[in-house]
C-alpha cells in the first residue's frame, strides 16, 4: 500500500510512520484560520461528559488511576516526566477504543486517560443563546480552552495533581464540581483537536492519528445517535453532511501530517497497536527509576539523626512498654493494650509541636488566666493502611472532632516498588495540620509516597507530622532528607534493618500481631514487605 497523497512517510506493519517533513509545528499556522462570521455553526452532538471513575478494568487487571506513580528517589523528587500520548482523529473514529486497547496492552499500573471534551470554553450569555438555537460552532478550535489544556498537561507530566472541569453539554456550561487527576507513567490525551495547538504539540511525546473510513464513522454516528440520543436517521445525516464532515476536512484531517503514526482502521488494526505499545514500553524503560533499597540503606550511614526528628523520652514506663510489645512471647491482648498506651503517649507528644498562640480567659472566680489556644484551622489524621489505622482511636481520644483520611500503599512484588492503591482525603485538607500515621517505618518508601500524596493535595510540607511507634534510622534519614520540613515523631529508633529490610531488633510484623492474622503475600505491612 502506498503512502496517502500529500503525507510523507512509510508503511510499517499496518500503520503509517510519518517522516520529519510532515511533523513541523509551523504548518499549524495554516490549519487554524480565524472564526468567520459567515461560517455555518452547528449544535454539539456529543453526550454529556461524566466524571471518570478512578478505575480502568481490563481483561488482565484493574488499574487504579487516582494516585502517584512510584518514581521518586531517596530525595523525594520525581526522576523523569511522564510519557504523553496524543490521540487525534475524526468524530467516531475510535480514539477512545484505541486508547483503552493501548492501556490494556501496556499493562502498567499508572495510566491517565484525559479527554478533550472536558475542556470546552465557558460560553458567554450571547453564546449560550446561540448554542440554544443551534447557532454556535462547537467544532472550531476556538471552542476549546487550549490554555487550560496546556496548563493541565504540563502539571500532569510533572507528576502533579490537577483539577479537571466537568462539562455539561446539555446546558453548554461547566459544572461546579471538578474531578482530580494525578500524575502517571503514561498520559493519553484524546480529542478531535488534539494536534491543533503548537504549545500542546510540544507536550506530546507521541502523536497518533486514528484514521477511519468516513463511511464507518457515519455508520457509528447513526448507531450511536439513534440508539443513545433518540434522533432520527434524516437528522443525523443532515448534521453529518452540514457540520461534521466540513469540520473534519478543514480542521482535523490536515493535522494527520503532524502525527508520528497514522493508524488505519482504528481499533481493528491490532498490529499497529502492538507496535505502539512496544515503543511506549521501550520509552518507559528508559525513563523508569526503581526504588534502590540498597542505596537508601547506605545513603546516610554514620550521619547524625536529623533535627526534624523528635523521640519520645525513654522513661522507665516507655521502655517497659517497649519491652512488652517487642517480646515475641507477649500475647495478642497485651500487645494491643500496651501498643495503644504508647500510641496515646506518642500523639500527646506530637500535639505539643502544633502552633499555639496566647489566649486570655476568665475563670469561674472572675480572674483572668493567660493560656494558649491552637493557632491552626483544623487537625486531620491520615493513616497509612493497614497498620496505621490502629492509631486512629488514640488520635480521636485526644483531638475532639478530628477528621480522618486514609491511604493504602502496597508493594509491587515484581519491582519492589510501593504503589498507591486507594486514598480518601478531605477536600480542604490543604488548610489543616496533618498527622500522618504508620506504626513502623523501615526504609521510608511508603512514608515518602504518602507525603507526596499530601503535597499533591497542597498540604504545606511544614504542616505534615509523620508519627510512628518505631522507626529505623534508614527510614528516618530517607524521609528527612527528602522532606526536610516534615516533623518526624516516634517512640523509638532502631539502628539497623536486615537483608529483608525488617527493623532490627524490631517489633515484628505489627499488623499481624495486632490483628492476629498472617500477612497475605501481596500485603504491604512494612516490615514484612519493606514498603515503608
Amino acid at each position: 500500500m502506498s503512502s496517502p497523497p500529500g503525507y510523507p512517510g512509510i508503511r510499517i506493519s499496518g500503520c503509517w510512520a510519518l517522516g520529519a517533513e510532515g511533523s513541523s509545528a509551523e504548518s499549524l499556522d495554516r490549519l487554524l484560520p480565524p472564526v468567520g462570521t459567515g461560517r455555518s455553526p452547528r449544535k454539539r452532538t456529543t453526550s454529556q461528559c461524566k466524571s471518570e471513575p478512578p478505575l480502568l478494568r481490563t481483561s488482565k487487571r484493574t488499574i487504579y488511576t487516582a494516585g502517584r506513580p512510584p518514581w521518586y528517589n531517596e530525595h523525594g523528587t520525581q526522576s523523569k516526566e511522564a510519557f504523553v500520548i496524543g490521540l487525534g482523529g475524526g468524530s467516531a473514529s475510535g480514539k477512545t477504543t484505541v486508547a483503552r486497547m493501548i492501556i490494556e496492552a501496556l499493562d502498567v499500573p499508572w495510566v491517565v486517560l484525559l479527554s478533550m471534551d472536558s475542556f470546552y470554553k465557558v460560553l458567554t450569555k450571547q453564546q449560550q443563546e446561540q448554542a440554544a438555537n443551534n447557532d454556535f460552532n462547537f467544532d472550531h478550535p476556538d471552542a476549546f480552552d487550549f490554555d487550560l489544556i496546556v496548563c493541565t498537561l504540563k502539571k500532569l507530566k510533572q507528576g502533579k495533581s490537577v483539577k479537571i472541569p466537568i462539562y455539561d453539554f446539555t446546558t453548554h456550561s461547566r459544572k461546579k464540581d471538578w474531578k482530580t487527576l494525578y500524575g502517571a507513567n503514561v498520559i493519553i490525551f484524546e480529542g478531535i483537536m488534539a494536534f491543533a495547538d503548537k504549545q500542546l504539540l510540544e507536550l506530546l511525546d507521541m502523536k497518533i492519528f486514528v484514521d477511519t473510513d468516513s463511511d464507518i464513522r457515519l455508520v457509528r454516528r447513526l448507531r450511536r445517535d439513534i440508539s443513545e440520543r433518540g434522533r432520527d436517521i434524516e437528522g443525523v445525516i443532515k448534521q453529518y453532511n452540514k457540520f461534521v464532515k466540513p469540520a473534519f476536512d478543514q480542521y482535523i484531517q490536515p493535522t494527520m501530517r503532524l502525527a508520528d503514526i497514522v493508524v488505519p482502521r482504528g481499533s481493528g488494526n491490532t498490529v499497529a497497536i502492538d507496535l505502539i505499545v512496544q515503543h511506549v514500553h521501550s520509552q518507559l524503560e528508559e525513563r523508569k527509576l526503581r526504588w534502590d533499597m540498597a542505596a537508601l540503606a547506605s545513603a546516610h550511614q554514620c550521619h547524625p539523626l536529623p533535627r526534624t526528628l523528635s523521640v519520645l523520652k525513654s522513661t522507665p514506663q516507655v521502655r517497659g512498654m517497649h519491652t512488652i510489645i517487642r517480646d515475641k512471647e507477649t500475647s495478642r491482648d497485651e500487645f494491643i493494650f500496651y501498643s495503644k498506651r504508647l500510641m496515646r503517649l506518642l500523639i500527646e507528644h506530637a500535639l505539643s509541636f502544633l502552633p499555639f498562640q496566647g489566649c486570655t480567659v476568665q475563670t469561674p472566680q472572675g480572674q483572668d488566666y493567660e493560656g494558649k489556644t491552637y493557632a491552626g484551622k483544623q487537625i486531620t489524621g491520615v493513616s497509612i493502611l493497614r497498620a496505621g489505622e490502629t492509631m486512629e482511636p488514640a488520635l480521636r481520644a485526644v483531638c475532639k472532632d478530628v477528621r480522618i483520611g486514609t491511604i493504602l500503599i502496597q508493594t509491587n512484588q515484581l519491582t519492589g516498588e510501593p504503589e498507591l492503591h486507594y486514598l480518601r482525603l478531605p477536600k480542604d485538607i490543604s488548610q489543616d495540620h496533618v498527622i500522618l500515621m504508620d506504626c513502623t517505618v523501615s526504609t521510608g518508601a511508603a512514608a515518602m509516597m504518602a507525603v507526596r500524596v499530601l503535597l499533591d493535595h497542597d498540604v504545606p510540607e511544614d504542616k505534615i507530622f509523620l508519627l510512628s511507634l518505631l522507626m529505623a534510622e534508614m527510614g528516618v534519614h530517607s524521609v528527612a532528607y527528602a522532606f526536610p520540613r516534615v516533623k518526624i515523631i516516634t517512640t523509638a529508633v532502631d539502628k539497623k534493618v536486615n537483608d529483608l529490610f525488617r527493623i532490627i531488633p524490631g517489633i515484628g510484623n505489627f499488623g499481624d500481631r495486632y490483628f492476629g492474622t498472617d500477612a497475605p503475600p501481596d500485603w504491604s505491612d512494612e516490615e514484612e514487605l519493606a514498603a515503608t
